[in-house]
């Protein structure tokens, strides 16, 4: 239980600089909003999935907790998000550095993850025509946390936000270590050793776990040669981190939400399941 709350806080801690970055990129763009600026940043937005697609892939869960919040402003479209979260790498890459994986498999992983994860984000941003009537709306991040933000300066204010969210990460990441101590990683993993169709299904589950256990059960497993490539792909292409948690916590849209969470399982599902055929 002890290794469960310092697990919680050492995660939580990772997070902070990057929520931290983003609150005061929000906070900026709030006090210093005009129709120039956004006008810029609209068009900034056409090429969004190429930047998310590369950012996520950088071997940390940072870069999903900040797009769910740049999302929830509308700052960047839910392609980009979706780019992002498909990308992410979280703890598969130093897993596989530790274990001397190939480069070359390595970097065929990840490049197939980053164009995935580009091509699926341009293809929900052509077919999600609402994002390009949506108005960005960052003040409404103050009105749903319910702080005094108009009033602080954006460095405060950006302060108070992380603290915040801080703290509703900390908690969920304690909640979650708790969960997966008391069923235990073994046992999530012996669910993929029986190789069938559902495999694929059951991968992508595991990936969608707000927590890096996840990811370290798919990569361990892979590497053991217990799961297939297309297991292993259906679980890293849902894995996200705390991404998806932190949207249902920042966007009111639940509706939504739900459809950016069933996008990114069934594109792993699918995914992983091509790949198995073709390999």
């Amino acid at each position: 239980m002890k290794e469960c709350i310092i697990d919680a806080l050492i995660d939580t801690l990772k997070l902070l600089p990057y929520l931290l970055i983003t609150f005061l990129l929000l906070e900026f763009l709030e006090h210093k909003f005009s129709k120039n600026n956004e006008k810029i940043l609209s068009k900034t937005k056409k090429g969004g999935p190429i930047i998310g697609g590369i950012l996520g892939a950088l071997p940390q869960c940072g870069f999903s907790s900040m797009a769910a919040e740049l999302f929830s402003s509308r700052v960047i479209t839910m392609g980009t998000l979706i780019a992002v979260f498909l990308s992410t790498s979280d703890e598969m890459l130093p897993i596989m550095i530790s274990e001397k994986v190939s480069i070359l498999l390595l970097l065929k992983i990840i490049g197939f993850k980053v164009l995935v994860g580009i091509t699926i984000g341009f293809l929900i941003d052509l077919l999600y025509k609402k994002n390009k009537k949506e108005e960005i709306h960052i003040h409404e991040l103050c009105e749903h946390d319910h702080c005094d933000c108009e009033h602080d300066g954006v460095f405060l204010a950006s302060i108070k936000h992380t603290l915040q969210i801080g703290l509703f990460i900390l908690i969920a990441n304690l909640i979650i270590s708790i969960l997966i101590f008391k069923i235990g990683e073994n046992n999530l993993g012996n669910v993929l050793l029986h190789k069938n169709f559902l495999t694929y299904f059951i991968a992508s589950l595991i990936g969608l776990i707000p927590n890096c256990a996840g990811s370290v059960i798919i990569t361990e497993l892979y590497l053991s040669k217990l799961i297939s490539i297309g297991n292993l792909l259906s679980g890293l292409l849902t894995g996200s981190g705390l991404g998806i948690l932190l949207l249902f916590k920042t966007n009111k849209n639940i509706k939504e939400n739900l459809s950016i969470l069933s996008i990114i399982y069934f594109v792993g599902v699918i995914v992983g399941i091509i790949v198995d055929i073709i390999l």
